[in-house]
């Protein structure tokens, strides 16, 4: 199949979002991807073995839904058939950001949940957070659970791996993440005090209603 486009705008859109992930913290200098589908056909995808805080758009890949890499001289992601995956199975979602925020991704290695029922703000972006259990990064088997997972949750917490958030844009997946961040911070900083006060049953269903 011959690309007709190379869709430049999209795809510094995806780089741009990648060096923002490194920026905030987020991921790591050789960790995380990001990709946004553009039609019931194509996918752009973050590579890998490259710096991703100083990532450019000709750097990230095009990819169809059926796993051919139409940039053959840039190498995917080794998650791409965990992005195509959830995709497939999927139609209301066209973004995915997966990344390893040192606060939530300590979560997935543990019994602790990350408390969404403790802010307004949490609880409306992030839903409650669903827990995948592990299988090795970049396998088919990963890619399997975690797409199936992703009919019923938007943020996933991938046990002793790290997180995957999904939307309809690019800033909704983006803003899950960074959300999920903090309530994993402000989880932590409460059980320290012991004096936890999370959100009334009414209110939260107030929140549901509304936002989610």
């Amino acid at each position: 199949m011959k690309q007709k486009s190379n869709f430049r705008k999209e795809r510094k859109e995806v780089a741009r979002f990648m060096r923002r992930l490194y920026r905030q913290g987020l991921t790591t200098t050789s960790g995380g991807n990001i990709s946004l589908r553009l039609s019931d056909d194509i996918v752009i995808i973050t590579p890998s073995a490259t710096d991703k805080g100083r990532m450019k758009w000709k750097e990230v890949g095009i990819m169809n839904l059926l796993g051919e890499n139409l940039t053959p001289d840039l190498k995917p992601s080794i998650e791409f058939a965990l992005h195509l995956g959830i995709y497939k199975k999927n139609s209301n979602v066209s973004a995915i950001v997966h990344a390893h925020p040192v606060f939530a991704t300590s979560f997935t290695a543990t019994k602790c949940k990350i408390d969404t029922d403790l802010t307004a703000e949490a609880r409306a972006i992030c839903g409650i957070p669903r827990f995948v259990p592990y299988a090795l990064m970049g396998t088919r088997e990963l890619a399997d659970v975690v797409s199936q997972e992703a009919a019923e949750a938007d943020v996933m917490l991938l046990e002793n791996h790290g997180i995957l958030t999904t939307g309809p844009t690019l800033l909704s997946a983006f803003d899950k993440i960074e959300v999920l961040e903090n309530a994993a911070k402000i989880s932590l900083i409460v059980e320290i005090t012991g004096k936890k006060r999370v959100l009334s049953t009414p209110r939260l269903r107030e929140i549901e209603r509304m936002f989610r």
